[in-house]
């Protein structure tokens, strides 16, 4: 049986577009009006789309199942399914754990489906609320459920909570946003919270802060690994930037020794610009049109690979701007001014392919059609 190449999954005004991530060929498309956010549901098949109040689930149409010394390959017709999680103000989509957790942020409402079920109109899906709105997370673990608790106004709180109680808590996140998982330890899940005084670390079942020089520091985007204890964040000092701060700063949190390292890249990145190859190495898109490729261990860059032309963060985050998707040690990368997809190969440093796009991408989710490996603890 033939194998299934990968697929990118693009969002732009008007619509979905997916894409053979080796020929650039147009497999479907989807006419849809509004703002779509994607996000990888966590079974390496399906995205799910945040489309206002609901969020929808797309089925990308590969599949690989591993079977000893061979793999069993699947196609499936793609497209949106009827498959759809209400939420007021769908926001956050975090898979972890074999679970799914769907974040509504005008109602504080979780969803927790099984990632393997997600495209499945009789998954079984747990409810959960948080006690205010407000732009929020929530990451499933092996002892319940990570969520923020705040309000639109503020929010400062990271809980764990199991059956309805509240085993653990802390409410030192200053403008608590986004999460990471990194590589566990001998006793569970490690995950870290983005804050605006430096992040905190969730392990040991409890919560530990990580100490920054800096009065305001801004970790609010993370990328982590399975293969990595060290978290890859953002870093922004400027509580009164306007529009937005260009920082060249990234950030390394060890998370067994809640310390962190910061390493200068000499050139800006956005939200959209962290990944992790296969082997826990960081790799950001730069301003410059390069990837940087970091040792999240010796905190130095060690490649640069140029894969398009400069660029420049817009000053409204729904405007198009590059976009960064880093499948195994692939890279995908969106150049929107030039309406061009990249392919890049971090093993090597090479280019393998640049596709021409019919629309200026906005966002992007890629998927190889296998799901990741489950850690044991």
């Amino acid at each position: 049986m033939r194998g299934v190449e990968p697929r990118v999954l693009l969002a732009h005004e008007g619509g979905l577009t997916l894409l053979d991530a080796s020929t650039g060929r147009t497999v479907h498309e989807e006419r849809r009006a509004g703002f779509l956010r994607l996000s990888d549901a966590g079974d390496g098949r399906h995205v799910v789309v945040a489309d206002g109040d609901v969020f929808r689930v797309y089925d990308t149409g590969i599949e690989r199942q591993p079977h000893g010394d061979h793999d069993h390959a699947f196609e499936y017709t793609p497209g949106l399914t009827d498959v759809e999680y209400p939420a007021a103000h769908a926001g956050h989509v975090v898979p972890h754990e074999g679970t799914t957790a769907l974040f509504g942020d005008g109602d504080g409402s979780i969803q927790l489906v099984p990632t393997e079920q997600i495209g499945s109109d009789v998954a079984p899906v747990r409810r959960m609320t948080t006690p205010a709105p407000h732009h929020g997370v929530a990451v499933p673990v092996g002892g319940g459920v990570l969520t923020t608790h705040g309000t639109e106004e503020a929010r400062s709180s990271v809980r764990l909570v199991r059956d309805g109680k509240v085993l653990a808590s802390t409410d030192d996140c200053t403008g608590v946003h986004g999460e990471a998982a990194a590589a566990p330890d001998a006793d569970g899940d490690v995950v870290l919270f983005g804050c605006e005084d430096g992040p905190i670390v969730f392990r040991d079942g409890g919560f530990h802060k990580v100490p920054v020089k800096d009065a305001y520091a801004r970790t609010g985007n993370a990328a982590g690994s399975p293969a990595s204890p060290v978290v890859l964040t953002d870093y922004k000092v400027d509580p009164d930037a306007d529009p937005v701060e260009r920082t060249t700063r990234v950030a390394l949190v060890d998370t067994r020794t809640d310390r962190l390292r910061l390493v200068d890249l000499g050139s800006s990145y956005w939200f959209r610009s962290l990944g992790r190859s296969a082997d826990g190495d960081g790799v950001v898109l730069t301003d410059d049109g390069s990837l940087a490729v970091v040792d999240v261990d010796a905190a130095t860059v060690t490649r640069r690979i140029p894969v398009i032309a400069p660029w420049r963060e817009k000053d409204d985050w729904q405007q198009p701007g590059p976009v960064l998707r880093v499948v195994g040690d692939t890279a995908f990368v969106t150049d929107a001014e030039k309406r061009e997809l990249v392919v890049t190969d971090l093993g090597t440093g090479k280019v393998t392919a640049r596709h021409a796009l019919e629309h200026t991408p906005v966002e992007m989710v890629a998927v190889s059609g296998e799901a990741p490996h489950d850690h044991d603890h």
